[in-house]
């Protein structure tokens, strides 16, 4: 199986069909047109980088064997990689050439919890019974991103064009963890642009305040232990305090502003029930569509924690473990982005692609519309209330937000059904083309000083009405050992499914 899908992926065949995304006639100069062709070029490359990753399927902060193959793949094509920054094994940092401007591009290549799935099938059908894989698709990110750093790469080779580029792969983005350390530890600091980058089904770009604030946090209560005929009056349920806390937050919800959003795990709730309790812990997370108000409702959550203490006799503490910041797009970046996506066009969807994207709909009850035909249109779209860890950047370096098409519409992510297409022919097309845009874009933010001005500009109006401030601890460390123990256990099952197949540039 290791990939191989229902539908051709050789670039050679594509390109020879006339379906790979190109730009038209007149609608680009040299310097793109040479990235366009190192990207159509390395076709496939661009495709096993995908692939390889996705049969990985590793959660955050264990992207062990991901981080490792991207590493290899940009030391290859000439960049100097750094791990370990911020004290997180599995960020990569990759950079080439110097001086400025330099510009980044921002991203992530972890997996979901359950996600393991047979590729275009559309039964259910893991290929290790509940174990983790890609089903939102960031294992598309890495060769998007990676084909277009090469391309721009060759282009300023070959004329001579001032500048760095850099590729910042954060761990952990799932669990909202990486960027607030990244920003805190100064790896932005030097950079004049930044593109977001995420797989979508439809290919446009961003700006404005684009998704939520978001807090995440473990409030842990400590008892003692009884038994609970015996005597249960000398023990202090610690299962009671959690139970509490999220009574009282319940009672909350009431009084606070629409906007909001909060949701919790109770992560340790008892061991039998004769047993009183001596440990009980909750996790949180605590959203709103800007970080000050998102805050003010965690302060609240935190004295409920408290009162919850107090009724109960228990001891209590709590620890942030992530908090990143909604992601804030500038129109001058976001403009430059659609101007591409104009010019590279969407890929050509064959009918092959567009049956299978329709009997994919229908059996997922969803509209059997097919793939997406034309871009969306440049918008300040309605804010989301998903989260994501690198809106941190956004708050330190001029961004927006590009998506290219590599999925189904009405295909939901962190569903398993989600986990069909990302190493499909319809994923390899839509990384293609988001290859094609994020390279020119990359070029027009290199080769035009008056886009850089004009975005920093605005970056520095947008930030001074509304200040950046640190919701992560001065003391807090990454949680190296989040989702150790689920890799650990499915990682030997999975390594028979992990592709063998070299990337080699050209």
């Amino acid at each position: 199986m290791k990939g191989r899908n229902l539908l051709p992926q050789s670039a050679a065949v594509l390109l020879g069909l006339g379906v790979l995304a190109g730009p038209a006639a007149g609608q680009t100069d040299a310097r793109k047109a040479l990235a366009y062709e190192a990207i159509d070029r390395n076709a496939d490359q661009i495709a096993t980088i995908g692939d390889t990753v996705y049969y990985f399927g590793e959660l955050g902060m264990q992207e062990i064997e991901s981080s490792k193959f991207v590493k290899g793949v940009l030391e290859s094509i000439g960049f100097t990689v750094e791990t370990g920054t911020a004290g997180m094994n599995t960020n990569v940092w990759a950079h080439w050439g110097t001086g400025k401007p330099q510009i980044v591009i921002v991203t992530e290549i972890d997996a979901l919890p359950g996600g393991s799935q047979a590729p275009m099938s559309i039964d259910h059908k893991p290929l290790v019974t509940d174990a983790p894989g890609h089903m939102e698709g960031h294992n598309s990110h890495a060769g998007v991103a990676i084909g277009a750093a090469y391309a721009v790469k060759q282009a300023m080779q070959r004329y001579n064009i001032p500048g760095s580029v850099a590729i910042s792969f954060g761990p952990a983005e799932e669990q909202i963890v990486s960027r607030p350390f990244l920003v805190r530890a100064g790896l932005y600091k030097d950079a004049d642009a930044a593109i977001l980058l995420h797989i979508g089904d439809t290919f446009g770009a961003s700006y404005g305040l684009m998704n939520y604030a978001a807090i995440s946090s473990k409030f842990t209560f400590h008892g003692k232990s009884a038994h609970g005929a015996v005597d249960p009056w000398n023990g202090k349920d610690a299962v009671d305090a959690v139970e509490l806390m999220d009574i009282g937050f319940d009672k909350l919800r009431e009084h606070l502003q629409p906007t909001y959003r909060a949701h919790r795990a109770i992560t340790a709730g008892g061991i039998q029930p004769n047993i009183i309790s001596d440990y009980g812990q909750i996790w949180w997370f605590v959203r709103d569509a800007d970080m000050a108000s998102a805050k003010q409702t965690f302060d609240k959550l935190v004295k409920i924690a408290e009162g919850a203490a107090l009724m109960t006799g228990t001891t209590w503490e709590y620890q942030i473990d992530a908090a990143a910041w909604p992601q804030l797009g500038l129109k001058p970046v976001a403009e430059a982005i659609q101007a591409n996506i104009d010019a590279v066009g969407m890929p050509r969807w064959s009918e092959d692609e567009q049956a299978f994207a329709r009997r994919f709909q229908t059996a997922m009850g969803a509209k059997p519309i097919g793939l997406n035909g034309k871009p969306t249109a440049l918008g300040q779209r309605p804010q989301s209330a998903s989260s994501n860890d690198n809106g941190d950047v956004t708050w330190v370096v001029p961004s927006a937000m590009m998506r290219f098409p590599a999925s189904v519409p009405g295909i939901g992510y962190h569903n398993w059904q989600a986990a069909v297409t990302p190493t499909s022919t319809i994923a390899h097309k839509g990384m293609i083309a988001g290859s094609k845009v994020l390279a020119g874009t990359i070029l027009d933010l290199l080769t035009r000083p008056e886009l850089l001005r004009a975005a920093r500009a605005e970056f520095e109006k947008a930030t001074d009405e509304m200040k950046y401030f640190a919701v992560l601890p001065a003391d807090a460390k990454p949680p190296l050992e989040l989702n150790k123990e689920i890799m650990e256990r499915y990682r030997p099952a999975m390594r028979r499914f992990y592709l063998d197949k070299p990337v080699k540039f050209e």
